[in-house]
């Protein structure tokens, strides 16, 4: 799990570091830069296996297909970067409890040793 927050982190970290570059990159479909996805090889579709090459319908599911693979994937990610920043949240609120009970038995202790004077 360790490992998968280390290599999403370092994926999103450049991502939301520059939101400027993020939106260029993001402005839309990979349709824009590329052509239309799934038109086939030389056609602005790229090469992207024997399918997708061929072009036509079956090319164009293929290109649906995997921007809906990655699309879920990254859905995944994010709600497993949520979590994992949700639990860092408690633990932090639970180390600042049990720091604040530790300030709270050391006053304790000091205003015993005053009494004690």
């Amino acid at each position: 799990m360790a490992a998968v927050g280390l290599s999403l982190r370092s994926c999103l970290r450049g991502a939301l570091a520059l939101p400027g570059q993020q939106r260029a990159w993001n402005s839309g479909s990979g349709a824009d830069q590329l052509g239309e996805l799934g038109k086939g090889a030389g056609k602005g579709g790229g090469g992207g296996g024997t399918i997708r090459e061929a072009g036509g319908s079956f090319g164009k599911r293929e290109a649906a297909l995997e921007e809906r693979y990655f699309k879920e994937k990254e859905r995944e990610q994010l709600a497993s970067l949520k979590k994992h920043h949700e639990e860092e949240i408690s633990h932090h609120k639970d180390e600042i409890e049990r720091l604040q009970k530790e300030i709270e038995r050391h006053k304790y202790k000091i205003k015993k040793l005053k009494d004690d004077d």
